[in-house]
């Protein structure tokens, strides 16, 4: 009877213990800021991302940020109108030369935008 009752105050006390550290943790989150996207800007005019990684930032709505929001609308945008998907497996950029410059101003503007704000 003793040995019954150790076990069940032991798989009571882990069953406890799981519960409160479940009930107390909390979701992560990932917001997206400036500087993330400015990476993958870099990345995708050097032609170093994959379209993966592109689709999972662009894909992602932004929603604590009405502005960035509408930088990433511009860019899923532009994916749409200049993408080469195709291309991208044979190491060539993501977007064709029309879409390259496009993307090159609307980081410019991201860049520029942003430094006035940390001012």
């Amino acid at each position: 009877m003793a040995l019954y009752l150790l076990v069940f105050g032991v798989c009571l006390l882990v069953i406890g213990a799981v519960m409160l550290v479940l009930m107390t943790s909390s979701t992560p989150r990932y917001r997206t800021e400036p500087k993330d996207l400015l990476a993958l800007f870099d990345k995708a005019l050097n032609s170093q991302v994959s379209e993966s990684e592109w689709n999972a930032m662009i894909g992602y709505p932004i929603r604590h940020n009405e502005y960035l929001e509408g930088i990433r609308r511009r860019a899923a945008h532009l994916m749409e109108q200049h993408g080469r998907r195709w291309m991208v497996a044979q190491g060539k950029p993501l977007l064709n030369q029309e879409g390259q410059a496009e993307l090159q101003a609307l980081r410019d503007h991201l860049h520029a935008h942003t430094a006035l704000r940390q001012q």
